[in-house]
């Protein structure tokens, strides 16, 4: 691979563009393959009619089923085939339609492909993307709807992206597949795919620090810590906020869950001295507690207000629709706890937006695909 190559060139490319966020993955994919030959793609539903949602369709025949191939359910198998594609020289591609199902392959992701480089001394290097699938559609239950983003976080050796914009996938896949010579996961989230974005070369995402958190929105209340799809969420709460009660929030993309810029939070905390975390996962030992680590142990005489955490419900999640409503964060209990934080009590007098669930904003399901 030409270590010249330009990891800017997608942004480049479709910069002035409209672009979705499945839009953005398949470009990103049908890039890799044509500027890398080492680059394969495997997984369950990568060469099917659906190309995994649309992010890999028809690339199978344009590039051969030798590089764009469908993978059994043998989860384990196929990341140990992955580790040893990446250890001699390919660069592998691995998907999972549904982030649950990298439990099954967490021996090789955590005991192997994160730690072959230390337990080397260095001599092996396992560059490769391993894609994950997060988020809410036609009521898949407890199995199918987790957001495990933090049990990949906590081992090092391992990066965790969770872009939230079709403009943080072409600035930050290019650079993972072409540039970074470790493992990274990232975590898609389901209901984004839809969703169309500006493309700007000149935007936040647009960095000269790939795999970096952005500050997106600038404020002087409250400090708005958001992953994935609560980002979007976080803009419209600042937007609902500023026009009905003149609240000015601050918000950051997480974006590299593993690895967030620490110095960035702490600034935009020091001075809005106030902080809300919301995350598509549970509260308790994940990504919210880290933001408040770093906060704690760096500054904890910033804060003028104690923090605010908001994730999913501390239950499995159920599978009707309306149980579901209640199980996710919106853009209402968003709102509502922004409110609370500022204003500094729960009876806050703000009228809160009349909505309850994100997938009817976002997208409507009517079948398990």
């Amino acid at each position: 691979m030409n270590s010249s190559t330009d990891n800017n060139g997608l942004m480049k490319r479709f910069s002035g563009n409209i672009l979705s966020y499945r839009e953005s993955l398949f470009h990103a994919m049908d890039d890799a393959l044509s500027i890398n030959p080492h680059v394969v793609i495997m997984g369950q539903g990568v060469a099917d009619h659906k190309g995994l949602f649309g992010t890999t369709l028809n690339l199978s025949s344009k590039y051969g089923t030798d590089r764009v191939f469908e993978t059994p359910l043998a989860e384990e198998a196929m990341a140990g085939i992955a580790l040893g594609a990446s250890l001699n020289g390919l660069y592998p591609i691995n998907t999972h339609l549904r982030v649950d199902f990298a439990l099954c392959c967490m021996n090789q992701i955590v005991n192997l492909i994160a730690k072959y480089k230390y337990m080397s001394g260095g001599r092996f290097e396992c560059p490769m993307l391993i894609r994950m699938v997060i988020g809410r559609s036609w009521g898949q239950g407890a199995q199918h709807s987790q957001s495990l983003q933090s049990f990949f976080s906590h081992v090092p050796g391992l990066m965790v992206l969770m872009p939230s914009r079709a403009d943080s996938i072409l600035n930050d896949y290019p650079y993972i597949i072409n540039s970074y010579r470790g493992p990274v996961i990232s975590i898609e989230h389901r209901l984004l795919y839809d969703v169309k974005f500006n493309i700007e070369q000149d935007s936040e995402y647009s960095s000269d620090k790939p795999l970096s958190s952005h500050l997106i929105r600038k404020g002087n209340d409250i400090t708005i810590v958001a992953t994935s799809i609560m980002v979007l969420e976080a803009l419209r709460a600042a937007q609902y906020l500023l026009k009905n009660a003149g609240i000015e929030c601050e918000v950051i993309d997480l974006n590299c869950v593993s690895h967030p810029d620490k110095e960035m939070i702490m600034n935009s905390v020091n001075k809005t001295g106030k902080l809300i975390i919301a995350d598509t996962s549970w509260q308790a030992y994940g990504v919210c507690a880290e933001v408040c680590r770093i906060v704690c142990e760096n500054s904890p005489n910033s804060l003028k207000a104690p923090v605010m955490t908001l994730g999913m419900q501390p239950a499995t999640c159920p599978t009707a629709k309306t149980l579901e409503d209640y199980f996710y964060p919106n853009l209402q209990t968003l709102t509502d706890a922004i409110a609370r934080i500022v204003c500094g009590k729960a009876n806050h007098g703000i009228p809160l937006p009349d909505e309850h669930s994100m997938s009817d904003v976002y997208k409507k399901f009517k079948g398990p695909f």
